[in-house]
């Protein structure tokens, strides 16, 4: 379907917004690498860290009741095939109307949730839920244990 939307805009020469699903979904990334001065950058063949894990967090619809909603993607993006477990975020006091699965997201303590029960996410994983809340949390990795 956003193929043939795509088609249609490249064909009629003009530019058209692309509306996505509301859903969750699974997704497959690669890392780029790039060099640096300290080389650290380039680690195919080494061990993972929390450099492998990238969140990305966006605003999605509105409750009914009006509390905005955001949906929040945690995803493996190794480029050496490890799959990453116990992957604690920094998320503050994170709370969310709307429920989310304990297994795929949790607040242990203040500034410390664990993303998909502790257990690993494989290579090119994603994972992703919604929250609902008055404002956003900022998430950040906080810390990964590599299989």
């Amino acid at each position: 379907m956003v193929e043939s939307i795509q088609d249609e805009a490249v064909s009629q020469g003009n530019i058209k917004k692309i509306v996505f699903p509301k859903r969750n979904s699974s997704a497959f990334a690669r890392k780029l690498l790039q060099s640096s001065e300290d080389g650290d950058a380039n680690r195919i063949g080494t061990a993972c860290s929390k450099d492998d894990i990238m969140i990305f967090q966006g605003s999605t619809a509105p409750l009914p009741n009006g509390i905005p909603s955001y949906t929040v993607q945690i995803m493996n993006v190794c480029a050496s095939g490890c799959s990453i477990s116990n992957i604690h975020v920094s998320c503050g006091w994170f709370s969310s109307v709307r429920l989310i699965n304990p297994t795929v997201f949790r607040r242990l303590y203040y500034d410390d949730c664990l993303v998909n029960d502790g257990q690993p996410l494989g290579p090119g994983e994603c994972l992703s839920f919604q929250y609902s809340n008055t404002f956003s949390y900022p998430l950040s990795v906080l810390s990964v244990g590599c299989c």
